[in-house]
């Protein structure tokens, strides 16, 4: 993002064999004070000590149009109103003042996943070759791309917190999923719809794209039409089924999509809540995720508290 948010654009990763998501996530810091940024809100929220405690959050409201995710326009359009929302849940959350994950809207994010016979472990011969392999897939200039999730510097002084890590949003959601099987997860933010397929803990398909309007006026064979592709290259690819669908972001119309899915599918649909992961959550944690704090609760069952 932009405005005194580090800026990240692209994620790699390294297929063969394919990382598990356990270990990729593990690999960074977890700083157990966590901020979410969406299209129409702010969030922040502290872990505590005991996995799954929740010392406290706040959410705030910014205005229709403040932060418009790309990957290549400026993201935050009106820097005022999103300074102060975010001044105000740091307000609002105790024990700031120190490193955080930063999750960001999926857009703003490009995820690729790249087939290597062998990669190199040096990341200064690594980072050439994702740079070379890249030049032709994304949007903007890939020299000045920020690739992976290393350790991004700058810190706003109003709000004395520093960004040790960013990650797209439904990156952060995935330890949610099951590991069992096949679960393809259908997440909704604004008008930004993600699918993503993990497999045994895999991840193996990522497709994020802009919805014509936001959830309420949606009709879920707009829905069905993006998700087909994905699962037709899932089962292409690895030669099984989707096991379960899980959903996030539907609100109030969660059963139509649902139903339709589950119609058209004819396998289990369920909202994520409901996943295995997500069962044995803390009555705080899963109140989070009824309000779509879905990504911030993931971030602390990979370890962030």
């Amino acid at each position: 993002m932009t405005s005194n948010a580090p800026n990240l654009e692209a994620k790699l990763y390294q297929l063969g064999p394919m990382r598990r998501l356990d270990r990729w996530l593990n690999a960074m810091p977890h700083p157990s004070l966590v901020a979410e940024i969406t299209p129409n809100r702010v969030a922040l929220a502290r872990w505590g000590k005991t996995r799954g405690t929740l010392e406290s959050y706040a959410v705030e409201p910014v205005p229709f149009g403040a932060i418009v995710p790309s990957p290549v326009e400026v993201n935050i359009a009106q820097p005022d109103a999103v300074r102060g929302a975010l001044r105000r849940v740091f307000s609002r959350v105790t024990g700031h003042g120190t490193d955080l994950t930063l999750l960001i809207p999926d857009p703003v994010v490009r995820v690729f996943i790249l087939p290597f016979e062998t990669f190199p472990r040096r990341a200064d011969e690594a980072r050439p070759l994702l740079r070379w392999r890249l030049k032709k897939s994304v949007p903007f200039d890939v020299e000045e791309t920020v690739v992976s999730w290393m350790r991004q510097h700058g810190r706003d002084g109003s709000l004395n917190a520093h960004a040790v890590v960013v990650l797209g949003s439904t990156l952060a959601t995935l330890p949610l999923l099951e590991e069992r099987g096949a679960t393809l997860l259908v997440r909704i933010s604004g008008r930004t719809l993600t699918t993503v397929i993990v497999q045994g803990g895999n991840l193996a398909v990522y497709r994020s794209g802009e919805m014509p309007s936001d959830v309420g006026a949606l009709e879920p064979q707009i829905i069905l039409d993006e998700i087909f592709p994905a699962i037709a290259y899932y089962q292409d690819t690895w030669e099984v089924m989707v096991d379960r669908v899980r959903l996030s972001g539907f609100g109030p119309r969660e059963e139509i999509f649902r139903q339709a899915l589950s119609d058209e599918l004819n396998i289990p649909v369920g909202p994520l809540a409901a996943s295995d992961q997500a069962l044995w959550l803390p009555s705080t944690a899963r109140d989070l995720m009824s309000e779509d704090l879905d990504s911030v609760v993931g971030w602390m069952m990979n370890g962030g508290s």
